[in-house]
């Protein structure tokens, strides 16, 4: 048994497709079939459906493409451990982040880079949690930024970064006096453009307003974290959106950032990788540099030079 059989074949069950699957191993589409067939004989067993064209994995196929993406994450694991005693950390680290870390995952990205300069990094932005927990079991990616709730995936290891609290951000036309606080009652009233409901910080907001008996209904979703500060900067429409954002936001005089409380609602944010042993050097590494950072203090900072100390006239609810 060879790697790269076992490369081929998890190649075809990743396209399900023949063709697809050659050219995403740049080898021939016969070649590709013949190094499957040598596998399935040195095995004895048949490990794919076969009839016109890809009819999926036999019982047999779908346990071996298990046990191939581990065998082939800990061959790279092991060729990437040697380089890194030799040289230092380098390759590729495959990193997905949920949308809302998407404003943040910079600072993260430039801690690690400076402490692994030959090291590089390819980033897929709005994952979902599951996703993200998902892709790291199948290997598919070395680390995540992602949500850290209460029943994170045991079969992952976590490393807190900080916890998001929300603020309301809108322009002096829509918020023409700047309270110290605001309501999610108050909030309620205004014209909002906010992310869609499949995201998790959308899902903290809603709860948030649910604990209110209020049900939100934005003029204006999207799935997009630049069309939201698209729809913000125009002075439109306000969001509620994580205080970690203050940090890629350049307000204007006539921008308002608010806290929002009663309750003053979390999420808390965390770096991810697999626990297996050895692992992903590039991953390990990676969390090292996510657990030395003070994330929670700087965003903190962020919001403290903005949001006015004393309180000002209060909204009324």
């Amino acid at each position: 048994m060879r790697f790269r059989q076992l490369e081929y074949f998890v190649a075809v069950a990743r396209e399900r497709h023949f063709a697809r699957a050659a050219a995403a191993c740049h080898v021939s589409q016969p070649a590709l079939s013949a190094a499957i067939n040598r596998l399935e004989q040195e095995l004895n067993v048949s490990l794919i459906n076969r009839g016109h064209t890809f009819e999926g994995l036999t019982p047999e196929g779908e346990r071996l493409v298990i046990w191939a993406k581990r065998i082939l994450a800990e061959h790279d694991a092991f060729k990437a451990e040697v380089q890194a005693v030799q040289s230092g950390v380098t390759g590729v680290l495959r990193l997905g982040v949920v949308p809302s870390a998407s404003t943040t995952i910079a600072l993260v990205v430039a801690a690690f880079c400076a402490a692994h300069p030959l090291a590089k990094v390819q980033i897929k932005s709005g994952l979902s949690a599951a996703e993200i927990s998902r892709r790291l079991r199948n290997f598919e990616l070395d680390a995540g930024v992602t949500y850290l709730d209460d029943g994170e995936d045991p079969r992952l290891f976590f490393v807190p970064l900080y916890e998001e609290r929300y603020v309301l951000i809108a322009s002096d036309e829509l918020l023409p006096e700047i309270p110290a606080t605001m309501t999610w009652r108050q909030a309620s009233a205004l014209p909002l453009a906010v992310l869609t409901t499949e995201m998790r910080s959308r899902q903290v907001i809603d709860d948030a307003f649910s604990q209110n008996q209020i049900r939100m209904e934005p003029q204006v979703e999207t799935d997009s974290i630049a069309s939201l500060h698209a729809h913000m900067k125009t002075g439109q429409w306000a969001s509620i959106v994580p205080h970690s954002w203050v940090q890629t936001i350049t307000p204007s005089s006539r921008t308002r950032i608010v806290p929002l409380v009663d309750p003053v609602a979390t999420a808390r944010v965390a770096a991810a990788i697999s626990p297996a042993s050895p692992g992903s050097v590039t991953a390990r590494a990676f969390a090292a540099v996510a657990a030395r950072l003070s994330l929670g203090e700087l965003f903190d900072r962020g919001l403290s030079s903005i949001v006015p100390e004393a309180p000002a006239t209060r909204l009324a609810d």
